[in-house]
């Protein structure tokens, strides 16, 4: 049963691993690019069981191609954004909450990594022709284990709507899985 007490506003901070790739056709041979997400949030709540959770994070995204650089690495093309998602938040229990709501992604970084274990073999395509879009809007599903003290787990994908380079078929896909 749900607590009587009503919920205050209350901030924190998150990060966690992403697990970044893209869906569509503009790129065939393609894996999950690992990286990681990191930021703060603001919950307001509505009602008792319903919030309204806002966040800012800076989100490493993109993806693995399968082009063999110099180092026999895959390549990496590292799209980064800061992501604003603005989520509707229910409360199935005290500490267990699903997440569904849009999230407003504009692009911080974006480059062609031929090393992408070491820094060099980067390529800005900032002007080129596979220059990325720089806002990308989407949509955010996810679930929240939430401790009396504050602290949580978080799971949730991300799915962008919007292709993420100019005319081609291509949208951001990313799982994450969070602590804060």
């Amino acid at each position: 049963t749900m607590d009587s007490t009503p919920r205050e506003m209350s901030f924190g901070v998150k990060g966690g691993v992403n697990f970044a790739n893209v869906t569509g056709k503009g790129f065939d041979d393609r894996s999950s690019r690992t990286s990681f997400h990191v930021g703060a949030l603001a919950e307001f709540p509505i009602q008792e069981i319903f919030s309204i959770q806002v966040e800012a994070l800076y989100s490493g995204q993109g993806f693995e191609y399968d082009f063999r650089g110099p180092t026999g690495d895959k390549a990496e093309y590292q799209l980064d954004y800061i992501n604003v998602p603005v989520l509707a938040k229910f409360y199935l229990s005290p500490s267990i909450s699903i997440e569904v709501g849009p999230q407003f992604s504009f692009v911080v970084n974006e480059e062609f990594d031929s090393r992408p274990l070491d820094d060099s073999g980067d390529l800005d395509l900032t002007g080129t022709p596979a220059e990325a879009e720089t806002f990308d809007f989407g949509g955010v599903a996810g679930l929240t284990f939430q401790t009396p003290s504050g602290i949580f787990a978080t799971a949730r994908y991300n799915h962008g709507f919007t292709d993420i380079v100019k005319n081609i078929d291509v949208q951001n896909s990313v799982f994450q899985i969070g602590v804060g």
